[in-house]
């Protein structure tokens, strides 16, 4: 039995449930993987300097064992994320160390404690098996799954999941990732994968739509309203694309920031009006490494009211970090709200106080999303309310090449990753509805 057999049945239009079922599991399979022995291997670099490239493996890796609860997924295609980035330059530090610690937990987990990590936290695909007390999913379904694994045997994360003292994020802080012919997930990670989209497309959005979405719209993060003025960061990448996508659907205003007349134009195409291009602009936020420049910050504010006929605004959508927080604190209007999900410039934020308390601003750290939350955000995703922003597609032995275009910002929106889709543009199965759609959805293609 081997993969290709898989393939054959995932593309056959005849396939049952029973056959997928029947199907028997290869022994092993080709996945991206990071090596415990080189986790040294940039030490003393510079982390612009570390490349992906080097450390980043194609590998043949045994099919983990199916527990209760979980499902084996055959992925069709996976997606980059900034996560992944880390992982493969071993920064902040070595997600082996997650690993380890995984491990203990149980028997179970002790399956997630190996030399090499399979990573990746994007998948679509369909199931291949599923293990016991698993009943809403079966063998032959077609799924994407969102990145959240958690054993809420605390009650700390009943009421929101993410705060399960147990909660890790999938082929980051656990093995067997979606960038790999196969994948290990909790069943209830899975969610329908839209009819519209081709496989590529449905596996793109995962992570970073389901983090803008609770970061942005749901009451655990900004709580967006209709007529808010939202400033936000990175505005046409991959986390930054779908918070202009919700600002726009929910009502919102979004002024976009970005780094380049291109990105301007992505934006302009999304639906947004109010644009920053900073490298036109020239802001320079730090004087140098230990000191900020307040008059830049007012430069910012007063080019903001400029395009919100004089308003300040109500959210500023913070991923940057180091690079922009303060900047972000400065401008954001009195009671208003600075939500900030990752710091891709620098963990250590600086701010002026003052202008947080004695304006009674308030700063929510938002990580990814509950399991509600995803499946709130995928809905709008096969509702063709919120679309893909793919802008570029690597194979499976590309994916060093695709983390480092990621890490080094050389790409727009979202780049995917082809595992066993042989091919771009398979898996759709509502061709009505992607016609209505395919000018949004390939937005970012035609850049």
């Amino acid at each position: 039995m081997t993969v290709k057999d898989i393939l054959d049945a995932i593309q056959s239009p005849d396939s049952t449930s029973a056959d997928f079922a029947a199907l028997p599991l290869p022994e092993s399979y080709r996945a991206i993987t990071v090596h415990k022995d080189e986790t040294e291997m940039f030490a003393g670099m510079q982390t612009r300097e570390k490349d992906p490239r080097k450390s980043i493996h194609l590998d043949d890796v045994p099919v983990p064992e199916l527990g209760p609860g979980e499902a084996l997924v055959a992925v069709m295609a996976s997606s980059v994320n900034y996560n992944s980035v880390w992982t493969s330059i071993f920064e902040p530090l070595s997600t082996f160390g997650f690993l380890e610690r995984y491990g203990k937990l149980s028997e179970l987990t002790k399956r997630h404690d190996l030399p090499y990590h399979i990573i990746g936290s994007d998948l679509a695909g369909v199931v291949l098996r599923t293990g016991p007390g698993v009943n809403a999913w079966k063998p032959g379904d077609q799924v994407v799954a969102h990145c959240l694994s958690v054993e809420l045997e605390s009650s700390d994360g009943h009421n929101d999941t993410m705060l399960d003292p147990e909660q890790r994020i999938w082929g980051f802080e656990t093995n067997f990732g979606g960038l790999a012919e196969i994948a290990l997930v909790k069943s209830n990670q899975l969610m329908p994968k839209p009819d519209h989209l081709s496989w590529e497309e449905a596996a793109a959005p995962g992570l970073v739509n389901s983090t803008a979405y609770r970061q942005l719209v749901s009451r655990n993060g900004a709580g967006m309203k209709q007529g808010d003025n939202v400033l936000i960061w990175g505005a046409s990448g991959g986390l930054g694309s779908y918070a202009t996508q919700f600002a726009l659907a929910g009502g919102a205003n979004p002024i976009c920031v970005v780094s380049s007349e291109q990105k301007a134009e992505i934006c302009r195409a999304m639906g947004a009006e109010a644009i920053i291009d900073r490298t036109a602009e020239d802001y320079k936020f730090w004087k140098d490494e230990h000191t900020q420049d307040p008059k830049e910050w007012k430069r910012f504010g007063k080019r903001i009211r400029e395009l919100t006929g004089g308003e300040d605004v109500d959210i500023v959508f913070e991923h940057p970090g180091r690079e922009t927080f303060g900047a972000s604190v400065y401008v954001t209007r009195k009671g208003g709200t600075i939500v900030t999900c990752a710091s891709t410039s620098g963990y250590n934020h600086e701010y002026d106080n003052r202008y947080l308390w004695m304006s009674l601003k308030r700063i929510i750290g938002s990580h990814f999303a509950n399991y509600r939350e995803a499946w709130e955000a995928n809905r709008l995703i096969a509702k063709g309310k919120i679309h893909p922003t793919l802008s570029k597609v690597y194979s499976l032995e590309e994916t060093g090449q695709a983390a480092y275009d990621v890490h080094r910002n050389l790409h727009q929106g979202k780049v995917g990753v082809l595992c066993l889709a042989p091919e771009e543009g398979l898996g759709v199965r509502d061709a009505e509805k992607r016609a209505k759609h395919v000018d949004a959805i390939n937005r970012f293609r035609n850049i």
